[in-house]
């Protein structure tokens, strides 16, 4: 029997990279950059890209970015989402997924779900600026909406896009509540709350700012689908 623990990889004293999980959950080990040095970071990524051509970080700083980029010379960093990425893994699922935004104030949560999903070979389309405090923006792309596979809905404020949205088309929802707002949002926590509070059924929601956290779960979704129709077992 081949040992259990043999794809995990200490690195210095400070991690232990786990090179198996892609082929456990279909998505590799992400590194949390946030509270880690910029040298812990390019040590870890570089063990990674080491075992395979790609690797991401979440929650990049410049610095973070500068000493992976002299580590990887390969890696790319887009400030908006604070993602470090290397390469890219080989697309795995079927379908479509669009990420949903309130505001331009929210893209920073956004563009990490989309980053994300780009890089998880995840085909993923961009429907921004579409806060219920002018519905009609809504309104005129309900149909594109209809049309994925699943949707991740980021909000601030109060939160109430994703019910909105729940309400008008029937693709999964996953909301994600920013902590965009004035002071009585408690930064994201009201919005949190009311996304728990949808009355339109089957909105899942994930945690305060967690656009890897939606990423991730819309991938298993896409993932799962399209490993049903590639073995032919859709109803017919």
């Amino acid at each position: 029997m081949a040992d259990r623990h043999a794809s995990i990889e200490p690195v210095g004293e400070f991690a232990r990279v786990d090179h198996d999980r892609a082929a456990r959950q279909g998505m590799p080990e992400f590194v949390y950059a946030g509270h880690k040095t910029p040298e812990q970071v390019a040590a870890i990524m570089t063990r990674m890209v080491e075992r395979q051509s790609y690797a991401l970080a979440s929650r990049a700083t410049p610095d973070h970015a500068a000493a992976v980029a002299s580590a990887l010379p390969a890696a790319c960093y887009d400030p908006t989402s604070g993602l470090i990425t290397i390469g890219r893994m080989p697309s795995q699922t079927a379908g479509l997924a669009i990420v949903v935004a309130a505001g331009t104030s929210d893209l920073p949560v956004a563009e990490e779900a989309v980053g994300l999903l780009d890089f998880m070979g995840d085909r993923v389309e961009r429907v921004y600026d579409v806060g219920v405090a002018g519905v009609h923006r809504l309104l005129a792309v309900t149909d594109r909406l209809a049309a994925a596979d699943v949707l991740i809905v980021i909000a601030g404020m109060e939160g109430a896009l994703p019910t909105v949205v729940g309400g008008l088309v029937d693709p999964p929802i996953i909301a994600v509540p920013t902590s965009v707002g004035y002071g009585a949002s408690f930064g994201g926590l009201s919005a949190l709350l009311g996304m728990l509070n949808s009355c339109a059924p089957g909105v899942t929601v994930v945690n305060i700012d967690n656009g890897l956290g939606a990423a991730a779960a819309a991938h298993r979704i896409l993932r799962r689908s399209g490993l049903r129709l590639s073995e032919g077992n859709m109803p017919a």
